[in-house]
């Protein structure tokens, strides 16, 4: 009895605490979510800690998700940065993937891309071409400020309604004169004006009194340039009798914007009919409208072909080669005395090397007293041919490797040479395989450079040795062509290593080498923004291929891809050169074009300091 008792106690007990915890549970269920109840006025607020929290978690998700997406954005307004960093840049340090030395893998994906624009398929309208411009208001907006932003490219003006005839004076070498003549194309376009075929300098120090037809095949360069600029071969007599007073003579300040030749030289041609620009090297701004740079790229490596006996010529010495090796290197070595004068570099010659050099130098009369050593810590001394010999060892060029050796005298003759020929024995230069065909060409300096032009650009490799006019040309060319291996020497470096080389062995000597060598081996990626001539990076005229259209080669197995269709498809490509991580940056990357199409290499470039052919 007494358990049944406590039985019914404990039942009792358990009852009222069940009860009691169903309560508590329904009254915090209340307290937390303000369930509705039946009497409005027993309502409570929602806690602002629970409100702030959920938009927290709320904003926090939407950020995640505009960030992927902003992310994305940010990427496709930045392909080739993203190329730059993720895919074709291999000489960062970054990658331990060995360079090929003969050529790159990644020139294959960018092409020349100097077609005219849309905006140069206008037509001019007679009404308006002398006077209009004169105002400000031909083809460049309605007013002197529109034509600074809003310029239009139309197309060549008849010569009967341009606005006079421009005469040009060139000055300096070959290279030098080239780099004139590209400019004179595009001044005559911007002044609206007919080009007379450029004079060449007959009073340089190379003394050559070659003219332009000469040297150039004038008949190509007027045809080919035809829709761009309308050139003659001499201003018309009729012209000429019909002036009062002879051409206007002047000479333009270095590297002047378009606006200086609408400013200053346009009101004298119209007024004058016409007017000579002498002393024409670089005296055109590097960076233009993005038209005008590929009309440079026209002109440069288009319309500028040299004569049929020079080609003929050049393009034998190359079979020559060919048929020797299967590729070879042109070095141009750039160690004649009006380089080295022109440096204020000093080579252990003593009192005699002095002297010479120092005559040479005095017909720069602006140039400043420098101090050898100086110079050479700052690169800005060429090496010796010797220590180019030394560098292409380092960088992995056998003995057996054939050598071209484009040069003009050589500062020491045969005993500065020597060095080179131990080190290379297959040392070729012009004269040794041209023999007697070159003796037409000998007392034109101008048209034995045209030669060395040729040969050097049809090499497998081309070596640099300064920073001067058939360098950068060269290498603009290359670049332009197919991005064919130049090597630049990174001579404030290899200055600095030279000179301790004998207390290193040939192993640790040859690592520094090629340490000092990345970024300078040619590659497409090499170019760096704020930096550099037009003329040797000629950006605005370089453009990357989408991948699906690339013509991949592989060094290995053979594999190909072709303009229709990839045998090696392009993921499998990304994967063996990139790895997993370059078969996400393709995918990226084929988006990307599908979207913008080829990709144009546009960087902004400075001037650097002038340096001779």
């Amino acid at each position: 009895m007494g358990v049944a008792k406590a039985w019914r106690l404990s039942s009792g007990v358990v009852s009222k605490l069940a009860s009691v915890h169903q309560e508590n549970k329904q009254h915090l269920w209340w307290r937390l979510w303000s369930s509705p109840s039946p009497s409005p006025s027993h309502r409570r607020p929602v806690s602002w800690s629970v409100v702030c929290g959920f938009l927290l978690f709320a904003l926090g998700l939407i950020s995640l998700f505009t960030g992927h997406v902003a992310s994305d954005l940010e990427w496709y307004s930045q392909t080739q940065r993203l190329m730059k960093r993720s895919l074709y840049y291999k000489l960062d340090g970054s990658s331990r993937a060995p360079i090929d030395i003969w050529k790159s893998k990644f020139s294959e994906f960018y092409y020349g891309c100097s077609e005219r624009g849309p905006r140069f398929s206008g037509q001019r309208s007679s009404a308006n071409v002398s006077l209009g411009v004169y105002h400000g208001l031909w083809k460049w907006g309605t007013s002197p400020v529109a034509s600074r932003t809003n310029f239009e490219h139309p197309a060549a003006v008849r010569e009967q309604f341009s606005n006079g005839y421009l005469l040009i004076a060139t000055s300096g070498g070959l290279n030098q004169q080239r780099t004139g003549i590209t400019d004179a194309v595009v001044v005559a376009r911007i002044l609206n004006a007919t080009l007379v075929v450029p004079a060449l300098d007959h009073h340089s120090f190379w003394k050559d009194d070659s003219d332009f037809p000469n040297i150039f095949d004038v008949n190509w360069f007027i045809s080919t340039l035809s829709k761009d600029v309308t050139i003659v071969k001499r201003v018309p007599d009729k012209v000429m009798r019909s002036m009062e007073k002879p051409p206007y003579t002047m000479r333009v300040p270095r590297k002047s914007e378009p606006e200086y030749y609408l400013d200053q030289v346009l009101p004298i041609l119209l007024r004058r009919r016409v007017v000579q620009l002498t002393k024409f090297d670089y005296r055109l701004a590097n960076n233009l409208d993005e038209e005008l740079q590929k009309l440079r790229c026209r002109v440069n490596y288009h319309a500028l072909r040299f004569t049929k006996p020079i080609r003929d010529l050049g393009q034998k010495l190359v079979s020559r080669m060919q048929k020797m090796t299967n590729r070879f290197i042109a070095v141009h070595l750039r160690f004649e005395p009006d380089m080295l004068a022109f440096s204020g570099c000093y080579y252990g010659g003593g009192d005699k090397e002095r002297y010479e050099l120092g005559e040479i130098r005095k017909r720069w009369t602006t140039l400043p007293d420098l101090s050898p050593e100086g110079e050479r810590k700052r690169g800005k001394c060429p090496l010796t041919p010797h220590e180019v010999g030394l560098m292409l060892r380092a960088l992995g060029f056998g003995n057996d490797t054939y050598l071209y050796v484009a040069s003009g005298e050589i500062y020491g003759g045969e005993e500065t040479l020597k060095p080179l020929r131990e080190l290379f024995p297959n040392f070729y230069t012009k004269e040794m395989l041209a023999g007697k065909e070159l003796q037409p060409f000998l007392s034109f300096s101008s048209r034995l450079a045209a030669i060395d032009y040729i040969v050097s650009d049809e090499s497998d490799v081309f070596v640099t040795n300064n920073n001067g006019n058939m360098a950068k040309i060269l290498a603009g060319r290359r670049r332009y062509m197919g991005h064919k291996r130049t090597i630049r020497p990174n001579a404030k470096k290899l200055s600095a290593l030279f000179m301790t080389r004998e207390r290193m062995d040939w192993g640790t000597f040859a690592r520094k080498v090629r340490s000092c060598q990345k970024g300078f081996m040619g590659e497409p990626e090499e170019i760096r923004a704020g930096r550099g001539e037009f003329h040797e990076f000629p950006s605005s005229c370089i453009c990357l291929k989408p991948f699906r259209h690339s013509n991949v080669k592989n060094d290995n197995d053979g594999d190909r891809t072709s303009q229709k269709g990839s045998i090696l498809s392009e993921t499998n490509f990304s994967r063996r050169y990139y790895g997993d991580e370059g078969v996400k940056t393709l995918q990226r990357l084929n988006k990307a074009d599908l979207i913008r199409g080829p990709v144009s290499l546009v960087e902004d470039t400075d001037n650097e300091e002038f340096l001779p052919d």
